[in-house]
């Protein structure tokens, strides 16, 4: 039997469960064809999911094919919980991509088509709801190559020979071997697709169970298991909690096998190996490579925990934009903590946090969808009545010229002193550490402190104090004491020297904030479409002229606006369309942000004041350590520059 791992993606009511639930019960995995709208659905089994007929967590189930198993991961449609489908892209084979042909392509199918792309997930697309459709098979495919990839080509009837040579333009060798012999073989149709040059496309209803059979086929016959590695390694997606309270760390196994009583982590022993198949699970005496298997007890392990030869996963692109504090209702603060960390460990991207000077607790979210379905949780499971403040923009910095910072630490008996490159990225490439440091001039050990302090901790910018993103930071310089040195001396220089040189990029106007954007598309009738215009270029937003629809009386805006001035536009919009306007934004990435100069005032961030990340440096003089401000340190500090101003002035552009 070939074993695949098979997700399915969606933007929300594209007939994502459904088309799940009739995957299911066409390969007689279920008995009876349960629907989202009655409640039934097999894998919608959270009380949530089934009030609100969206899908909130990731489930299990499997089927079987022929000579095919597929473990099927079933995933959130909402971009509010975006990130629990993210979670699940790293341990799949396959993907299938669903997507309404009434709707055609919206704007989280094409965030999603980003994250696809970004994991590597060979994927197939099922259009659904053909039967209501507005667009036919060819206009649907055009879309799709136009706007994702030319190898999305229709794969639901024998393939002709227009499109055997469609998919042979796709690889030179393969076109080659086609011009040769006129065919191309199902082996190499595989290969294609697990290289992400085919999509195959497959159309259907899946509420209707029409053209299910078509995509089975097409997953039984272009589908190929992935070589396993022999020595045992795996990788954790999703922590959750039973009915019971109990941790569960789900995992996928990439090499080996796993067997109970084996040591995972630590002194932490596999007491149990369990398999669900929606709210069911066996427990399996081993699991072998391509197994997701679920492990109960563990404590120690996270969501993208590499074990074995993994190395743990990168950071999520997806990424909260809003923070809300909590108002308890006279709950115990501490107990609402100790429940809200739980749900963390569900879901590291709340990134809870709690302030000690205002005693608030603070977790960051997507959107009001999610706000409101994690005050359910916390009623639900917890029994905790609590309202949330209204949602504030989590913004970040970044630079727009090079800079060498540098941070000296030497109270007496202690010295380290840390030179680090500070240069600007393009937008999205997060922070990126480098090291051009001679060994010469640090040794092998303290330059490793320097890297390892860097990451340890969220480097804040000095506008509002906001995480600093975008930013290369390179070590080029720095010195130690054979006799006075120790690691904590290079973890506090390190972090002064990235202060230092912001603050110096502060004073000549090269720092800059970012906010959040939306990426939106507005759909009024062509009476309204003047009062959107309005409306967009009030929230500083941007868009493509206007495009009327087919049915000649509604039109649709397409653009880009400010999370913090059109987060609440969608009840605008409900009002003056009397309900039927339909608003969808999705966050595209930060920017810069258009009223900077009010934020900046409004946050009264005083960054020499923030203690816990001074600019500030200490040297030593008469035996005792003293405090020289952040702009003095260029003339008191003991090693060399490695860049002159006009070098650094090349470096930023």
């Amino acid at each position: 039997m070939k074993h695949i791992v098979a997700g399915i993606v969606a933007h929300v009511d594209a007939g994502k469960t459904t088309l799940s639930e009739a995957l299911l019960y066409q390969t007689g995995a279920l008995k009876q064809l349960g629907r989202v709208d009655n409640q039934d659905a097999f894998l919608d089994t959270d009380t949530l999911e089934k009030q609100r007929g969206i899908t909130i967590f990731s489930h299990q189930a499997t089927f079987e094919t022929q000579d095919l198993t597929v473990t099927l991961l079933d995933t959130p449609g909402h971009v509010d919980f975006a990130s629990q489908t993210e979670q699940v892209l790293s341990v799949l084979d396959y993907a299938i991509l669903v997507i309404s042909a009434t709707d055609g392509i919206q704007g989280y199918t094409r965030t999603l088509w980003r994250l696809l792309a970004h994991y590597q997930v060979s994927t197939f697309i099922f259009i659904n709801k053909m039967d209501v459709c507005r667009f036919t098979k060819v206009e649907l495919l055009q879309q799709l190559q136009q706007t994702f990839s030319s190898g999305c080509l229709d794969f639901s009837e024998t393939l002709t020979a227009e499109t055997l040579e469609a998919i042979a333009l796709q690889d030179e060798t393969v076109l080659e071997t086609f011009l040769a012999t006129g065919q191309i073989t199902t082996a190499t149709l595989q290969q294609m697709i697990q290289q992400r040059q085919l999509f195959p496309c497959y159309f259907g209803t899946a509420l209707k169970l029409t053209g299910i059979e078509t995509l089975l086929a097409g997953l039984q016959q272009y589908t190929a298991t992935k070589i396993r590695q022999p020595e045992f390694g795996a990788k954790v997606f999703k922590i959750t909690h039973d009915a019971k309270g109990e941790r569960l760390t789900w995992l996928r196994l990439t090499g080996g096998t796993l067997q109970p009583k084996a040591v995972l982590i630590g002194t932490q022993k596999v007491n149990q190996i369990r398999q669900y198949n929606g709210l069911k699970f066996e427990v399996l005496p081993k699991a072998t490579a391509g197994t997701i298997c679920t492990i109960p007890g563990l404590t120690d392990t996270y969501a993208g925990q590499g074990l074995g030869f993994e190395t743990d996963g990168h950071k999520p692109l997806i990424q909260p934009v809003l923070t809300y504090g909590l108002i308890p209702k006279g709950q115990d603060i501490h107990h609402c903590l100790t429940v809200l960390r739980q749900l963390e460990d569900e879901d590291p991207q709340l990134h809870v946090s709690w302030s000690e000077q205002i005693q608030e607790i603070q977790v960051q979210l997507m959107g009001a969808v999610q706000l409101e379905i994690l005050q359910q949780l916390l009623l639900e499971r917890f029994d905790l009545d609590v309202d949330f403040s209204a949602g504030s923009i989590l913004y970040q910095e970044t630079i727009t010229q090079a800079v060498e910072g540098v941070g000296h630490f030497e109270p007496l008996r202690h010295y380290a002193e840390v030179h680090l490159l500070l240069q600007p990225l393009p937008a999205g490439s997060g922070l990126v550490f480098d090291n051009q440091c001679s060994l010469e001039v640090l040794p092998h050990n303290w330059q490793q402190q320097v890297l390892t302090n860097l990451k340890a901790k969220t480097q804040l910018g000095v506008l509002v104090g906001a995480p600093l993103t975008d930013v290369k930071i390179t070590l080029v310089g720095g010195k130690g004491s054979n006799v006075h040195s120790v690691g904590g001396d290079f973890r506090e220089a390190t972090w002064r020297a990235v202060r230092q040189g912001l603050m110096l990029l502060k004073q000549t106007a090269h720092c800059q904030l970012l906010e959040p954007w939306y990426q939106f598309r507005l759909e009024v009738t062509q009476d309204q479409v003047g009062r959107a215009m309005n409306d967009i270029q009030r929230m500083h937003g941007h868009f493509e002229p206007p495009e009327v629809q087919p049915d000649k009386t509604t039109v649709s805006l397409i653009g880009e606006a400010p999370v913090s001035e059109m987060q609440d536009y969608a009840q605008a919009v409900y009002a003056y369309t009397h309900g039927q306007g339909q608003l969808e934004c999705v966050v595209t990435g930060y920017q810069p942000c258009h009223n900077a100069e009010a934020v900046i005032t409004t946050a009264q961030y005083d960054p020499v004041g923030d203690l816990e990340n001074t600019p500030d440096s200490v040297f030593c003089a008469h035996g005792a350590g003293y405090p020289v401000a952040w702009d003095q340190v260029p003339q008191t500090a003991h090693c060399p520059y490695t860049y002159s101003a006009a070098d650094l002035k090349k470096l930023g552009n």
